[in-house]
């Protein structure tokens, strides 16, 4: 089961989505279309792809007009084909149009995040790797992006700043301490005891002294192919192994084979290409 948005981030995206394409009023709407005339619509795939967005684009057309009819034809984290419909919206003309675009646009957006994250599950099946997003995400926008993720079947790794450690080489560099690394994991663990911590590395001579400190995961940065299996037989599984740069569509299914646990992408979510939905009356 997908782990569902908060209910609160749904509303303050829609509201504020809306506002921001609204304005004061859809001028073109109130020009041409009579405020008594009722319409029904739906939304459909015009590409194959996975669902994500559904509940945000609902809330668009509550926003503007908690009169309408809304009929969810779908779920979030369903592959749909061309022309399936994911909505049906019955009431108000006037309202259907203004809430269209930005409707339109999370379901795109989204579903554009959900079908680039299966691509990268599906190309790792068969090892145990799991495939994470990172923070690389458009800002006032990273939960709707993680939970796109989620719809097609990735793994959230650290929201934000506040909820894991991850100690960098400009952390450590900045320290300045004779053994920057124990100071820094002796303080990090100070500060919270049950987050996870994280500690990047780019040498396989590095490993033996930070598993002697007591971390609990080990990120490989930007790492050959034959880096990486080499750091994983040190490594043994005694951490849990994350394998981020450079991370491709080609390239991440060699990258699982090396026995990492899980494998970062950025693009995910900082490149995206949105689905084509539309929206037609019927």
């Amino acid at each position: 089961m997908i782990s569902p948005l908060d209910s609160a981030i749904i509303r303050e995206a829609a509201a504020r989505a809306l506002g921001e394409d609204r304005g004061p009023a859809d001028i073109t709407t109130l020009a041409c279309v009579k405020p008594e005339i009722q319409a029904a619509a739906r939304i459909f795939a015009k590409e194959p792809c996975v669902l994500a967005g559904l509940p945000v684009a609902e809330q668009v057309f509550r926003e503007q007009d908690a009169g309408l009819v809304l009929i969810p034809k779908t779920e979030d984290g369903t592959l749909l084909k061309v022309g399936d419909t994911v909505l049906e919206i019955q009431g108000s003309a006037a309202s259907i149009l203004t809430a269209e675009r930005s409707a339109l646009n999370f379901i795109q957006q989204l579903s554009g995040v959900a079908t680039n994250t299966r691509r990268f599950v599906d190309a790792v099946a068969g090892t145990k790797a799991q495939i994470l997003d990172t923070r690389k995400t458009v800002p006032g926008l990273r939960a709707l992006q993680k939970y796109a993720v989620r719809c097609g079947g990735g793994t959230n790794h650290r929201f934000g700043l506040y909820d894991r450690f991850l100690i960098k080489d400009n952390h450590l560099a900045l320290t300045g301490t004779g053994n920057a690394l124990a100071q820094a994991i002796q303080s990090a663990r100070a500060l919270d005891p049950e987050a996870v911590l994280e500690v990047e590395v780019d040498r396989l001579e590095q490993i033996p002294e930070i598993l002697s400190l007591g971390v609990d995961l080990l990120l490989l940065d930007n790492m050959s192919l034959e880096e990486m299996r080499a750091c994983v037989a040190l490594i043994a599984e005694r951490v849990h192994t994350e394998a981020s740069g450079n991370m491709t569509l080609e390239r991440v299914a060699e990258v699982a084979k090396t026995g990492v646990d899980f494998i970062s992408v950025g693009a995910l979510t900082h490149s995206v290409q949105a689905i084509d939905f539309s929206l037609e009356m019927i």
